[in-house]
């Protein structure tokens, strides 16, 4: 039960209004997402890089969601990745320095210190160049506390020049599933 139009409604679920005139719409780009990440997925060790892996599914979401929006365009998913990516793997370099594993004794708290600062410093970075994806956010933070090697990065930048291709060839193709305000 809730309050709709000030009035009790029992509408316990509830479907977006956009959803019953663009059902297929919604299915389509929802396939699309799913095939996407198939397709990465088939290329990345999923057990060893579940925290990289689950950024570019959070990319997918935006792109096939909001494919029409700021957080969608091709210089925020690139840019993003980009920022992410040095970000990650130069605190990854410093983490691992002897001067950091001489000063810090617990292996954890350099971890922990580290990814912080790289969630911290490519917000930063990417705030201040226009390349605002979170996503990417969550890359330099993988790449501080996975397993991972060059191949995976190359591999992520590949991923995602693949997703913004994917969006930019079905554009014309794509809706804004998500409202920017509810109901609508």
């Amino acid at each position: 039960m809730g309050i709709k139009d000030g009035k009790w409604s029992s509408n316990i679920f509830y479907i977006d209004k956009k959803f019953r005139k663009n059902y297929e719409q919604y299915l389509f780009q929802c396939v699309l997402a799913t095939l996407t990440i198939l397709a990465v997925l088939l290329f990345l060790d999923v057990l060893n890089e579940a925290a990289l892996i689950t950024a570019l599914g959070a990319s997918a979401f935006i792109v096939f969601t909001t494919p029409h929006q700021y957080s969608s365009d091709p210089r925020r998913l690139i840019g993003g990745y980009i920022v992410g990516l040095l970000v990650g793997f130069i605190l990854f370099l410093i983490s691992n320095t002897e001067l950091v594993l001489n000063l810090v004794s617990s292996k954890t708290t350099i971890l922990i210190v580290f990814a912080s600062l790289a969630v911290g410093i490519a917000i930063f970075i990417m705030s201040i160049t226009n390349t605002e994806h979170a996503p990417a956010a969550g890359i330099a933070l993988g790449l501080v506390i996975n397993n991972w090697d060059y191949l995976t990065i190359l591999f992520i930048m590949l991923a995602i020049i693949w997703l913004v291709s994917i969006k930019i060839i079905l554009k014309k193709y794509l809706i804004d599933l998500i409202s920017l305000s509810p109901n609508k």
